[in-house]
């Protein structure tokens, strides 16, 4: 499901940070490309392993990714194994022996980056990922800052860099993320506070505006 998500024709959506069931499934019913699950309980979308079952339902539907910071390369391991997900995002400090060992035993790896300039995406380019997510850097923050990174260097990174299928993150709303699309032309956008009424608890008007700025690039 990965390979179809990262489809360099058209732009996918994203929406992560989910924690409620309900919310899973209608996101899988109104054709969201992919949602991701936060499985590092330090942050304020934490989902549980105990609490994640319902993932398991949506299998084919929607592709599941889980988010990790840091883990020990079991869990996501058997999160995989669980039929809880499909692809992992390493989210932390992961080395890229890290996402090696992984994508050696068939597991899809998103790799996030947080991105000051030019040199962190040239270097982002070799780490060993299925597709990067990039976003603004933010020392000792994990994701989900809500910052805008410099929409033009991915601009140009994507541009430079064909074969490396890029997701876009950091600040993307309703209001901003079809200008996103048009300008940087992602493999998807990913959104997490741009897609909710509260940490976790999705809204779905946003939701459907998000999926309206898609469109143009799916058509």
């Amino acid at each position: 499901m990965l390979k179809r998500f990262l489809d360099p024709s058209a732009t996918a959506l994203k929406i992560c940070g989910v924690t409620r069931p309900d919310d899973a499934r209608r996101l899988a019913d109104l054709g969201v490309d992919a949602l991701g699950a936060n499985f590092w309980p330090q942050s304020k979308r934490f989902l549980a392993e105990t609490d994640a079952g319902f993932l398991r339902e949506l299998a084919g539907r929607i592709l599941r990714v889980g988010v990790f910071v840091n883990p020990p390369l079991d869990q996501p391991r058997r999160l995989i194994d669980h039929g809880l997900i499909d692809a992992v995002q390493l989210h932390g400090d992961e080395s890229p022996a890290d996402a090696r060992c992984l994508r050696e035993v068939g597991i899809p790896v998103i790799k996030a980056l947080g991105i000051r300039d030019d040199a962190d995406l040239e270097q982002a380019a070799g780490f060993p990922a299925d597709a990067l997510l990039l976003d603004a850097h933010a020392p000792g923050v994990y994701g989900g800052t809500g910052r805008t990174i410099d929409w033009d260097a991915v601009a140009r990174f994507i541009a430079g860099h064909p074969q490396r299928p890029v997701i876009l993150a950091g600040g993307i709303t309703p209001d901003n993320a079809a200008d996103a699309v048009a300008r940087v032309s992602p493999a998807a956008i990913d959104i997490a506070s741009g897609a909710e009424s509260a940490p976790g608890i999705k809204d779905f008007d946003k939701v459907a505006r998000l999926l309206e700025a898609v469109q143009p690039a799916k058509q």
